[in-house]
């Protein structure tokens, strides 16, 4: 069986190559009881980009994210993931997109009876529990200064961390398999402006350092001015727009112009200036 998957799995790969997509999403709906929250939505995600995903309360950010990952099955819709169907049942489809996605849930999402080298270790042991112990705490420890941690962090629980350091943590294990693709979800919500700023150059040195594809949700004006190439705005239950920012700023949407041409956006703004 094993035998059969691969080249299937490589086809599809090399057929997304050439697509140039990390995600395709086409004709989304999401529906919770007479709730519609996405009506035919449509989104692209290039490879080797940083896409942010903004959108007023209730716009079905996560719900999107979440239907992208199979963590929610859609009312319709096609979404490929790294050039397979995201939607599909075959367990060789699945295991190909949950090994090749890593995802910062907003909380971190740590277990929090385990210590912060176990937490990096259970994507390990689920996927490749074949390896010795030792080879899973080495590359735990990996991940663990990868994501900025000392190492003295591996033995902590996550209680013993600040809000700062169980982002990171959170981060490691979503490093943990070396996924090409990565999901974060508000990754800066509920940090200080310093502590959010060094995240965020956190990240944008990870995807350029290991050539990632990351889809972020975030409110953060300052972490969109800072390291996103595209933002994708989510609206009338779809996206409206998907760009780079000196383009979303000029359209004449309500939502858009109140967001992003309010104080907080010409601040961030000129602090991206001031930083080139």
């Amino acid at each position: 069986m094993t035998t059969t998957a691969a080249p299937e799995q490589d086809t599809r790969t090399e057929l997304a190559d050439e697509q140039g997509l990390a995600i395709r999403v086409r004709g989304l709906t999401n529906r919770f009881g007479s709730q519609v929250v996405h009506d035919g939505l449509d989104l692209d995600v290039r490879r080797g980009e940083i896409l942010g995903v903004v959108g007023g309360s209730g716009t079905g950010k996560s719900v999107l994210m979440r239907s992208i990952l199979g963590l929610r099955h859609p009312d319709e819709g096609q979404i490929e993931v790294l050039g397979v169907d995201a939607r599909s049942d075959n367990r060789a489809d699945r295991l190909h997109i949950e090994r090749n996605t890593g995802v910062l849930f907003q909380d971190g999402a740590l277990f929090s009876s385990m210590t912060v080298g176990e937490n990096v270790q259970v994507p390990l042991k689920e996927h490749h529990g074949e390896l010795p112990e030792r080879w899973h705490y080495e590359l735990a420890l990996l991940k663990v200064k990868l994501a900025g941690l000392p190492a003295d962090a591996i033995n902590k629980l996550p209680s013993q961390l600040s809000g700062g350091m169980r982002k990171r943590a959170g981060l490691a294990r979503a490093l943990a398999l070396d996924p090409p693709l990565l999901f974060l979800d508000e990754p800066t919500a509920g940090l200080d402006p310093i502590g959010a700023a060094a995240f965020d150059r956190l990240i944008k040195t990870l995807q350029e350092a290991l050539g990632l594809t990351v889809m972020l949700i975030t409110h953060d004006l300052d972490t969109l001015y800072a390291i996103c190439d595209r933002v994708a705005v989510l609206a009338d239950r779809k996206v409206i727009a998907n760009a780079p920012l000196h383009e979303i700023e000029q359209l004449d949407h309500p939502w858009i112009q109140e967001y992003f041409h309010g104080p907080r956006a010409r601040a961030a703004r000129d602090a991206k200036q001031k930083s080139e």
